[in-house]
């Protein structure tokens, strides 16, 4: 396939608020198109799909939004033959973020509107954003929408244990390693973290130096999801697990491949989670990438709400 028949991706959100004990979800007239849609925008250069979001959200509405669960992506084809595929979240539009929201209606968005998802889905000019709606009225139904994410972040590429003399937990991040360190502050950033903890070997600590530094966040170092803790039997993954789903609030843990089992192990555990396949596929994650488990604010006992995962291209 030619580089210009590859597909456009895309991403963005159902904001949603509640007012008055009604939930309602926010539209976006497009003057340019004359239509109605949810906010979404194309990926940008170096973005991965959550960080797209995120921006998309401000620049069209003027709204800081933190990812909630996936609602899916819709496939559709261009006027120009090329296909275009869409991923979309719920995200919560907060009081906070409503009263700093900066939008003015301009050439490409003429205004905004809040409505209930009924109203939405007679407003909303294409059958494919309807179809999300239905997604995210789905979720709404099944699980709570107010979640807060437990991202488990594998570190990044580190040089080879035969090129490394000193000790395993000294290893330093490979070249491409800084990179994944540095494309995934932005994604992981798009869910809201504000805690880091991380294992205290090098190339864990090295792996989330870009974040702390964009987030303003020290970092918290743990041995109990080392690796080395692992191999002689002294980590404990459940205590530092526990503790983030009591805390209730978005984190992230790095750690290593043998440990990162175990850490979603025991995320299903404190969530009363039946084990499943998603739960198996972000147990494999590789180096730099990281999985988002989703959590209920209200019912963090009633099983994990969803699990997606995601890796740098670097």
């Amino acid at each position: 396939m030619s580089s210009n028949r590859r597909p456009v991706y895309a991403a963005g959100c159902v904001v949603w608020r509640e007012l008055d004990g009604e939930l309602l979800v926010l539209l976006v007239h497009r003057g340019k198109y004359r239509d109605v849609s949810l906010p979404k925008g194309k990926l940008d250069p170096g973005e991965m799909l959550p960080q797209t979001a995120v921006r998309e959200i401000h620049e069209e509405t003027g709204l800081r939004v933190a990812l909630g669960p996936s609602v899916g992506q819709s496939v559709y084809i261009q006027p120009s033959g090329r296909e275009k595929i869409v991923h979309y979240w719920a995200a919560e539009a907060t009081t906070e973020a409503i009263q700093a929201s900066t939008f003015v209606p301009n050439k490409e968005i003429a205004g905004l509107e809040w409505v209930t998802v009924a109203a939405a889905r007679e407003r909303l000019s294409y059958p494919v954003d309807q179809d999300i709606l239905d997604r995210f009225e789905r979720l709404r139904r099944s699980a709570s929408l107010r979640t807060f994410p437990i991202v488990v972040l594998r570190h990044g590429k580190a040089v080879s244990r035969d090129d490394w003399d000193g000790e395993d937990a000294d290893r330093p991040l490979h070249p491409r390693g800084k990179e994944q360190a540095k494309a995934v502050v932005g994604a992981v950033s798009a869910f809201g973290v504000r805690k880091i903890i991380s294992s205290p070997a090098e190339r864990c600590v090295k792996t989330v130096a870009p974040l702390s530094k964009a987030l303003h966040r020290r970092v918290t170092k743990t041995s109990l999801i080392s690796q080395d803790a692992w191999s002689d039997g002294t980590a404990d993954v459940r205590e530092v697990v526990g503790r983030r789903v009591r805390a209730g609030r978005p984190s992230v843990l790095c750690s290593h491949r043998p440990v990162i089992p175990a850490i979603l192990r025991e995320l299903a555990l404190a969530t009363g989670t039946v084990k499943g396949p998603e739960l198996e596929s972000a147990s494999t994650l590789d180096p730099g990438a990281f999985a988002v488990v989703h959590v209920s604010v209200e019912h963090p006992g009633a099983g994990i709400v969803a699990i997606e995962t995601h890796k740098p291209a670097a």
